[in-house]
């Protein structure tokens, strides 16, 4: 499975590696031996909401390859889904099978029009904006409509990338997942949140 995690200039950086870690011990913990990524960027130089660099493995390569796509949120998100540039590129990921977001980045999948018909969730001081690209605004921390799954605030990507070891693996290699981050909300999908 070949996924590729997208990256942007004033992204949030939790959006990214809350999804990227449980994700990604799918091939470190032997689970799926053919889990792949890349790193993808439209620009070199990218760099979260604070400052903090990253360095993409690609650059505004085609997204249509993937299995798998992941866009993280943050304040970047509103000026790039006007970006008639960038939103050429995030749109080339049309054919992949499964489609991602975390916080705000649910606006870019909008704004491409992934989300026409779909229920789908952001975070909640974006719920207005995200209204006019989907169906139904949802007050959940994940939402799973098959081919498109979109996750509510930052500290919701952990959650999300368990969901989607859920769904890769199988709830008892969530819950072995879960356990190697000592992660201890929500081990399975059914549980009661610990929060609640």
């Amino acid at each position: 499975m070949k996924t590729g995690f997208i990256i942007f200039d004033k992204m949030t950086a939790l959006d990214f590696i809350g999804v990227y870690d449980p994700l990604t011990r799918l091939r470190s913990m032997a689970v799926v031996a053919d889990f792949n990524w890349k790193i993808c960027a439209f620009t070199k130089d990218v760099s979260d909401d604070k400052g903090l660099a990253f360095a993409p493995d690609t650059i505004a390569e085609p997204l249509n390859e993937y299995d798998m796509v992941v866009v993280p949120g943050g304040f970047g998100t509103r000026a790039l889904r006007h970006d008639e540039a960038f939103m050429g590129w995030i749109k080339s990921a049309a054919p992949v099978k499964l489609k991602i977001s975390v916080c705000s980045g649910a606006l870019l999948l909008g704004a491409a029009g992934f989300l026409a018909g779909k229920r789908a969730t952001t975070h909640p001081s974006a719920f207005d904006e995200l209204a006019p690209y989907c169906a139904t605004v949802v007050n959940e921390r994940v939402v799973d409509e098959g081919d498109v799954v979109t996750a509510q605030g930052v500290t919701s990507s952990i959650d999300l990338g368990l969901h989607l070891v859920e769904r890769l693996a199988g709830s008892e290699v969530r819950v072995r997942v879960a356990k190697q981050m000592d992660y201890p909300y929500a081990l399975s999908s059914h549980s009661k949140r610990a929060w609640s």
